[in-house]
Formats: structure tokens, C-alpha cells, sequence
């Protein structure tokens, strides 16, 4: 595998963008500032100094592939994805180097799978999209609460958060997004109505709490290579009641890392017959826990490489359960169990 540790961060001074540069550094890996804005690029080099910029636009591909030349990979953190993944993608395919993003956005995700499914394991770098809290989180565990088992009579993904602040850019990724979700049933992914809510038992903190149908980006990676008919996504009420409220506030940090005191509770639940098998991960703050997800995963592909090359998804791309427990304890705190079905 390479031995170059540059790492170009497209979108570096949005928020979870800033997050990936300073878990980059904090792993010894070398980040590359870009994007559109040269004063938001260069205030956030100061904070970080000795940090380069390159100022690109998805609009002018020469300039992204200055900006990512002689970098190992590409971390895209810039939304709306609809908009930025296909030409950032192109720049790192006529480079030959990673890319990797943390796109929530189920059309993004699956244009991204869609355009490029025809690239296998070439040499030229791998493309992992979704890679973050939704996406890449839900299916990893997912994957693990697998194990052993090549198929399932389905699977869940419930989510809790206490709140939830949203970011002026998951603001603007759903006015981006409108209309209905993509969910998968009967073996099928389409736009459909949600599922009715239900109440879902969430081991603590959280509790017994009312859920509704919030199909996401994970919907998306899980059903390109996991083998079940059913995928049903979940979210408790609280926090979609605040993303839904114009007046709810920005993150707000709590500490020197920038961390909100946001807290998350994500299950993932397999069920085969009479048997499910669960996999829990908690932790604080959905956009900080991002970073050192995708970064993890830049590591992990430019040391040892993916299990597949060409457009994987995450839980496709590494041992999943060997991934999350990497991220413990500092990051996630996770529990694995396996019980007979309640019904």
C-alpha cells in the first residue's frame, strides 16, 4: 500500500470537515485543506498551523485536481453530495487516489453507487461513500450483528439522540433532499411512505421511546451487500422534532475539541427464524464521531487496503467488528448480544 500520508479534506472548514482535520493530525496523517471559500480555508489553517491550502470548485476540475495532487485520498465533507461527490469522484479517478465521504443523503449515495458501478478492483483507489454516523456506522454494526449468518430475515436500525442541533449544512442538504425516502422491502429500494412508528426499547439511556421511520443513508450501503428482504430504519421522535424547528440552535461545543454534549444511542438488530442478534454503539455528538470514523477508514486503506476495490460500502470494506472495536473506548462504547426474538 502507499506510504503517502497527505490527505486531501474537500469542504475542511465546514463543521464535521474541521472535525476530519484535526483527527488526521491527531493520527500523524498530513491533511490538505480545500474548497471553494480561500478566507473560511485559510482561517481554519491558522487554527490548525503548518497546514496547506488548495482552494477548488466543483465547478472547475482543474482546479480540484491541483488541489489533490500528490495526496493519497480524498475525504469529501462538503454538501449538499448531490452536488459535490460525482466531480470530486472524478477528480480522484483521474488522479488514481482514494475517496471517501460522509454524504447522509440516500440519492447522493446511490448515484454514487449507480455512476461508477462499473469500476471493480482497478488501481485506482477505492470509493467509499457514506462513511460517517448515518451510513457508515449503521451498516458496520449491522455487519457485525451478521457474523457467521449470509442472509437475514431482516434488519433493523433504530437511532436515539437526546437532541439534536442540526448544522447550517444539514439544513441545507434537506431543503437539497425533498420528498419521500428510499426504503427496502420485499427486496426492493424505492421511494415510498414511511413505515408507521412503533415504540422501540432502547437499552439505557434511552429506554422504551416512540420511534418513527427515518430511512437515511445506511438504507442505501446496507442493501448493496448484505442479504436480507427487509431493512426498516428507525429514529426517536425528540431530535426530528428539532431538525423540523427552524429556531433550533447550531452545535454548541462543550469542550476544547468541539464537541457538543449531544449523546447517541445506535442498534442495529438482526433477525434469522427465532434468533436476533444485536449490536450497540453509544457515544457523544453525531458530527465529532464522524471524524474519526472516515478517518479510520483513510488509514485503514492506504496501509492495508479495502476487502474489494472499486465503489464498496463500509461494512463491505473492512472486518466490521475488528473496525468498531477500534474505535473503543475513546470514541464509542459498543455491546454485543444475540437473544431469542420477542415476536
Amino acid at each position: 500500500m502507499t506510504t503517502n500520508e497527505k490527505i486531501a479534506v474537500y469542504g475542511a472548514y465546514g463543521h464535521t470537515g474541521r472535525f476530519v482535520v484535526s483527527e488526521l493530525i491527531r493520527r500523524g496523517l498530513t491533511p490538505i485543506l480545500s474548497g471553494r471559500n480561500a478566507v473560511k480555508l485559510n482561517e481554519i489553517s491558522n487554527a490548525f498551523p503548518g497546514t496547506k491550502v488548495r482552494v477548488a470548485s466543483i465547478d472547475d476540475p482543474a482546479s480540484l485536481d491541483r488541489a489533490f495532487s500528490e495526496t493519497a485520498a480524498v475525504i469529501n465533507c462538503a454538501g449538499p453530495f448531490l452536488d459535490t461527490a460525482t466531480p470530486v469522484i472524478k477528480a480522484a479517478r483521474r488522479l488514481g487516489i482514494h475517496y471517501l465521504d460522509i454524504a447522509a443523503e440516500q440519492a447522493a449515495v446511490l448515484g454514487v453507487f449507480d455512476q461508477f458501478a462499473g469500476i471493480t478492483g482497478d488501481a485506482q483507489g477505492v470509493i467509499i461513500p457514506a462513511m460517517a454516523f448515518f451510513g457508515g456506522l449503521g451498516d458496520l454494526l449491522a455487519t457485525a450483528a451478521m457474523d457467521d449468518w449470509t442472509a437475514a430475515d431482516v434488519i433493523c436500525i433504530a437511532v436515539a439522540l437526546d437532541s439534536w442541533r442540526p448544522t447550517r449544512g444539514t439544513r441545507i442538504t434537506g431543503e437539497r433532499n425533498p420528498g419521500r425516502r428510499f426504503f427496502f422491502s420485499n427486496n426492493t429500494l424505492e421511494r415510498k411512505d414511511p413505515p408507521p412508528g412503533r415504540i422501540w426499547n432502547f437499552p439505557p439511556p434511552f429506554g422504551a421511546q416512540e420511534v418513527a421511520g427515518l430511512s437515511l443513508a445506511e438504507t442505501i450501503v446496507i442493501s448493496r451487500h448484505l442479504r436480507t428482504p427487509e431493512i426498516r430504519a428507525y429514529m426517536n421522535l425528540e431530535p426530528i422534532k428539532d431538525v423540523r424547528n427552524p429556531s433550533t440552535p447550531t452545535p454548541a461545543a462543550a469542550d476544547e475539541s468541539g464537541r457538543s454534549l449531544q449523546i447517541f444511542l445506535i442498534e442495529a438488530v438482526a433477525r434469522r427464524g427465532g434468533i436476533e442478534r444485536h449490536a450497540v454503539a453509544r457515544g457523544r455528538d453525531i458530527y465529532a464521531i464522524s471524524a474519526p470514523i472516515v478517518v479510520e477508514a483513510i488509514h485503514r486503506v492506504i496501509t492495508k487496503g479495502a476487502r474489494r476495490g472499486g465503489v464498496v460500502a463500509p461494512g463491505e470494506a473492512f472486518d466490521a467488528r475488528n473496525f468498531l472495536e477500534s474505535l473503543c473506548p475513546e470514541n464509542l462504547m459498543l455491546e454485543f448480544s444475540s437473544a431469542v426474538a420477542s415476536g
